[in-house]
């Protein structure tokens, strides 16, 4: 039997929450609405979905902030979409740890396409064979059965994009990576020169994870190549 997913729809437009809601559940989803951000909050929190899909414009806390309070709670998929064309939200939304970011209106289909990518690449990181489960890079630790980093022995709380970015980096250790090789691990895109959730995740990482985010000894920039992940001196 094939696997199914619960699925979140936070949308206050309720005609467009119940298409969507008619249109998901069609496939592998089994859908819940909600149409206010507090209530999404302490929903997204006590319950275990596999995918949010979280609407910018809501009518009491806006999907930047749910996004924000869920952060480091949450260990599901988030996307977001927004009618607003501010590309200040996609950076702001990717920040918060959101794992994608959609333009409305969206075709439905689409939205289902990257629906299941994102849990797809949830599912493919979760059914790796890891040969090491705990990898350490001095005072850095990689608990990759548990998806949790330390610093120094305290954890340190990363996005799901975080994190993501940063075990990709550990599996090429030593190896410069592009930017079109990221976003093709973290989201199964083309790098299309514009996009900036490379540089917002690898900034955040630094400044988690680097004792001088200004001057990285961690996680390196190879000028016009892309980033290199190295121990520390």
């Amino acid at each position: 039997m094939k696997k199914r997913y619960k699925l979140l729809i936070v949308e206050d437009d309720k005609s467009l929450a119940q298409l969507t809601y008619e249109f998901f559940q069609q496939f592998e989803f089994d859908c819940q609405i909600i149409n206010e951000g507090i209530q999404a909050v302490n929903l997204i929190i006590d319950s275990h979905f596999d995918l949010v899909l979280l609407d910018v414009m809501l009518p009491d806390l806006d999907g930047l902030q749910v996004c924000q309070q869920v952060k480091g709670q949450f260990k599901g998929k988030i996307i977001m979409l927004t009618a607003r064309t501010d590309t200040l939200d996609q950076v702001l939304g990717l920040e918060m740890g959101a794992d994608d970011y959609v333009a409305k209106p969206v075709e439905p289909r689409l939205l289902l396409a990257k629906a299941r990518a994102v849990l797809r690449r949830e599912s493919e990181t979760n059914n790796k064979n890891m040969s090491q489960n705990i990898i350490v890079l001095n005072e850095i630790e990689l608990h990759r059965h548990r998806r949790e980093i330390y610093k120094a022995g305290k954890q340190v709380l990363l996005t799901n994009p975080e994190y993501e970015l940063f075990e990709f980096l550990v599996q090429n250790i030593g190896v410069i990576v592009n930017r079109n090789q990221i976003l093709m691990h973290l989201r199964g895109i083309n790098y299309d020169g514009q996009n900036r959730q490379i540089d917002i995740t690898v900034s955040n990482l630094r400044s988690k994870l680097e004792d001088d985010p200004s001057q990285p000894t961690l996680i390196k920039t190879i000028r016009s190549k892309g980033y290199l992940l190295a121990s520390k001196e």
